[in-house]
């Protein structure tokens, strides 16, 4: 499951409102918020040599955001901005000046964030953002999952204070139903996903992930030829692709947009040429990536700038788990949960199959660029599935020694 992008947009410029979003001017109103925030070093970018030399490629770097801001996940940059900046806006709306991050400790815009109350449907990630965004600030947060999601992960979002509704449907049919009660209820909706008319703060989720690939390209010494990150709705994805192509220009890297094969609903979108909805199948262990219909912000991002779109199996990403858990040579290992290593298993999946390593110009001078999106975020399923728990992966062990 590969596909040359074939859009006619390919390659195109972005339109002036993703380029403002996704560019430099954007990713600074992030760092400003960082800025704000605990934590808030970059995260490491990790140099995997000895897998480098034994793919025939000349480096690979992984950006690790499972050391994200405490979260475990790049969608710590994505729902909590998007709260914070709603809650900087309102209270500007209500003071008649301008707010800023520096004021968020006032007791009058903390007053204002009050009376908010932020929603989304999350698959685990994105819900625990949100919740975080909206306790830092004193904002009330409602999160809705579907029924796939485990009680850790619920349990992880219900810390922040959320409260929690479980819907009995697909993330998407979640989505949907997020949507509709915070229409009724006059809350405020932060998805990381986008339809006609509801573009805007997915726009500034988005935003919040160009972090990622503004340290990125700060951090080495050579921007990267190549990129492959992951996408559920296309949202991450979007944004690193938007972001290179505004920063690099035509020096921008090859992007591939790596999906399960079981919920590739971008990789359909590109094939026919529009927005379309999957059906729903068989559940895939890449739970965080388990969508069935793309971001329509996303899309148009990556109709222009995304390369290559593939799907790789369930037993694809499980082996790039263990690989990264269990490295060779030198390379340190990296905590990888099942959606987090996508991009690796995209790779390894090209690399073995000659006409795909020519089609994206793949060869012994390619440097690689991966995204860890997650750490182990279901402690207990990356334990049965890598055979070491996170902090035996995190410790150095691997398998045979003893504990």
């Amino acid at each position: 499951m590969f596909l040359i992008n074939p859009h006619p947009d390919h390659n195109a410029p972005l339109l002036p409102a993703d380029a403002g979003v996704l560019g430099v001017a954007g990713a600074h109103e992030v760092r400003h918020f960082l800025e704000f925030r605990e934590n808030a070093a970059a995260t490491p970018l990790v140099r995997l040599q000895t897998l480098a030399d034994a793919l025939g490629v000349e480096t690979i770097h992984v950006k690790d955001e499972g050391q994200r801001l405490g979260l475990g996940s790049f969608k710590a940059l994505g729902g909590a901005y998007a709260v914070i900046r709603l809650v900087l806006e309102e209270a500007a709306r209500h003071f008649e000046c301008d707010v800023g991050f520096a004021d968020l400790d006032r007791s009058s815009v903390r007053a204002v964030a009050a009376k908010m109350t932020f929603a989304c449907a999350t698959d685990g990630n994105h819900g625990r953002s949100v919740a975080q965004g909206a306790q830092l600030v004193g904002a009330r947060s409602v999160i809705f999952v579907h029924a796939g999601v485990s009680d850790e992960r619920v349990a992880a979002i219900a810390r922040f204070g959320a409260e929690m509704i479980r819907v009995h449907g697909t993330y998407d049919e979640t989505v949907a139903e997020a949507a509709r009660v915070a229409e009724l209820e006059g809350w405020s909706i932060v998805s990381d996903t986008s339809w006609p008319g509801y573009e805007r703060i997915p726009g500034l989720v988005m935003q919040g992930y160009t972090a990622i690939a503004h340290e990125a390209l700060s951090q080495l010494d050579r921007p990267p030829t190549h990129v492959f990150v992951q996408a559920g709705v296309g949202g991450i994805a979007a944004a690193l692709a938007g972001h290179f192509a505004e920063t690099l220009g035509s020096d921008r890297p090859i992007f591939v947009v790596v999906e399960p094969a079981r919920a590739a609903c971008i990789l359909e979108t590109a094939r026919i040429g529009r927005v379309t909805r999957i059906e729903h199948g068989e559940p895939t262990v890449m739970a965080m990536l388990e969508c069935y219909e793309p971001s329509l912000v996303a899309w148009r991002v990556l109709s222009r700038v995304a390369d290559a779109f593939m799907a790789v199996g369930e037993e694809d990403a499980i082996a790039a788990m263990k690989r990264l858990a269990r490295p060779a040579g030198h390379d340190p290992a990296i905590v990888s949960g099942e959606s987090g290593c996508v991009g690796l298993a995209g790779l390894t999946r090209v690399l073995a199959e000659p006409d795909l390593k020519a089609a994206l110009k793949l060869d012994a001078s390619s440097r690689i660029l991966l995204v860890n999106t997650e750490g182990a975020t279901d402690p207990g399923l990356y334990e049965l599935l890598v055979g070491l728990s996170p902090a035996e992966v995190a410790g150095g062990k691997k398998e045979g020694t003893p504990a």
